[in-house]
């Protein structure tokens, strides 16, 4: 019952909630980006959402623009990050925009994080097992999120997402809420340490995928 309704009023209730509380902080926000660098103040991304679907997610930009053709991963010395870009990533208001994907029905406040279409891997090539995962509409913070969030390689994301999918209650969404709280607050987990997609786990994987 959860799942199918509770979490949804849930969302559509505090995210229209979100975005009418926190309209000033974020146009401040606007103005700021839009006066540090050249670019749009918004910056968009397909995301693999519910049942693979793609959908566009929202994000406050950080980066200069066309930063990605150097790479999907950054650290706290990325030089394509903006002088504002750093700020709003270090404290996560980047991720602010995502509430109006939230009141679309894109994501969650709470599920897994939207993998892009390609990266860690297209959706061809997710397992059986892994795309339980997209049962769920994708979430802004989740329980991988709360457990390691870009310091865990992807693998061990996907398996944690696959629990949470399997165990989603009011209880756990509240628990996830509290945590990323916390996590935000410290700062923890917030940059990426190194690739996170690595090619001798994918194939030790791939070998006990199919024992099983």
């Amino acid at each position: 019952m959860y799942k199918k309704f509770g979490k949804r009023a849930i969302d559509i209730v505090l995210s229209s909630i979100g975005l009418i509380v926190l309209a000033i902080p974020m146009c401040i926000i606007a103005i700021a980006i839009k006066i540090d660098s050249q670019g749009p103040v918004i910056f968009k991304q397909p995301r693999l959402g519910r049942y693979g679907k793609v959908y566009t997610m929202y994000k406050f930009r950080s980066m200069c623009v066309g930063a990605e053709k150097d790479g999907v991963y950054s650290d706290d010395n990325d030089s394509r990050v903006s002088r504002v870009g750093k700020i709003i990533r270090a404290t996560s208001l980047d991720e602010l925009p995502q509430l109006l994907n939230v009141l679309k029905g894109d994501c969650s406040l709470i599920g897994f994080r939207s993998p892009l279409t390609y990266h860690p891997w297209p959706w061809e090539e997710y397992t059986e097992k892994q795309r339980k995962m997209f049962e769920l509409r994708p979430g802004i913070t989740g329980w991988a999120q709360v457990n390691g969030r870009k310091t865990v390689e992807w693998h061990d994301r996907i398996a944690m997402n696959v629990w949470y999918a399997e165990h989603c209650s009011f209880l756990l969404d509240l628990k996830i809420l509290f945590m990323t709280v916390f996590k935000v607050l410290r700062n923890d987990d917030n940059e990426n340490v190194g690739e996170t997609v690595k090619k001798e786990y994918a194939k030790s994987q791939e070998k006990q995928l199919a024992n099983e």
